[in-house]
């Protein structure tokens, strides 16, 4: 590494063929990436939270049973494991004084949406809301200080697993929540029950604070999934799709803003399509697999694929490539890091 405050990646990664799962940290040396340090998954991970001192969270995915502290400099782990009846859905999020975590969950016997709420230096559950809905994924603190909830509306079953089933039961929604007490206090829900709401970003453009939801469209028909929507935007209290000029194949696989701009990943349309922050269209990057996306001082978001990493900065579309054996997963989030 070069000097103090040189950027750095967290990553969750599988690094070999055989399919072992890693959470690491990359990080550049001169021009080329390189594993910095790397642990071994019990499963796949899925979302991660960069915490105060260095320490790092990383939740199972869905339906996942574990929760993980890691300090990437020491080696230092602590684990905790979810109850028998209920599952981990991928996504963390700390309070604003940092003394509590948000955990999406679902209640394995009767497939409700929960949030659990975790001491943060213990990481056990003290308490738990339910959200309103089924599938809930990713979640965000509001500068108000309450929490919204994506609820991926997917009906799921315990013996299946994530094996889909009755998706004209669909039910997605995001919801607004007090974090006295969990209360629900305004829930949306967007015109096509079959757009799953995934995955959160907020932005600012113009003084405007505006969430960017990521949607993965859950249609039967192949056409009408290829055609759906990526991403939808809360401005104030109402909830709107963003048109976009091509198919995107009905696919957001994550989502990041910086620079009044937001990014949603195209893993099956081969690319990264960009919005302004008022959902107007942008730009569409090229990047084979492309899904890890997180924001930076500069270039401003960073992209990961297949083959190597990409700035989303204008007039940048040099890919650079991954240190070797390297494959990356759904997400990753950039920190500073010390020499």
């Amino acid at each position: 590494m070069g000097a103090c405050g040189a950027t750095a990646r967290f990553r969750i990664y599988r690094e070999t063929p055989d399919g072992e799962r890693h959470v690491g940290l990359i990080a550049r040396r001169g021009s080329a990436w390189h594993v910095r340090h790397q642990l071994a998954l019990p499963t796949r991970g899925h979302g991660l939270l960069a915490r105060p001192g260095g320490e790092l969270l990383a939740v199972a995915r869905r339906p996942g049973d574990w929760l993980l502290r890691w300090q990437p400099a020491t080696g230092a782990t602590q684990w905790q494991w979810n109850e028998p009846d209920r599952a981990f859905n991928g996504h963390v999020v700390a309070s604003a004084d940092g003394r509590r975590l948000y955990t999406t969950e679902t209640d394995l016997e009767t497939g409700a949406g929960l949030v659990g709420v975790r001491d943060a230096a213990s990481l056990e559950k003290t308490a738990e809301w339910r959200t309103g809905g089924m599938d809930p994924h990713e979640l965000l603190l509001d500068a108000d200080g309450t929490l919204l909830v994506a609820n991926g509306g997917i009906p799921t079953l315990p013996e299946s697993g994530r094996v889909k089933v009755g998706l004209d039961r669909m039910d997605a929604s995001l919801v607004r929540m007090a974090t006295t007490d969990g209360a629900r206090q305004s829930q949306w829900r967007l015109p096509d029950p079959r757009l799953s709401l995934r995955h959160l970003a907020w932005s600012a453009d113009a003084g405007e604070r505006v969430l960017g939801i990521a949607l993965q469209a859950e249609h039967d028909d192949a056409a009408a999934r290829n055609a759906a929507p990526v991403l939808a935007l809360l401005r104030g209290d109402r909830l709107e799709l963003a048109p976009a000029p091509r198919p995107l194949a009905g696919y957001g696989g994550a989502i990041a803003a910086a620079g009044g701009r937001f990014a949603v990943s195209c893993p099956r349309a081969g690319g990264v399509a960009v919005w302004d922050a008022q959902g107007r269209w942008a730009q569409f990057a090229p990047l084979a697999e492309a899904c890890a996306l997180a924001s930076s001082a500069s270039p401003g978001i960073w992209a990961g694929g297949r083959d190597g990493l990409q700035s989303l900065a204008a007039g940048d579309s040099r890919q650079q490539p991954l240190p070797p054996g390297l494959r990356l997963d759904n997400h990753w989030v950039t920190v500073s890091s010390p020499a």
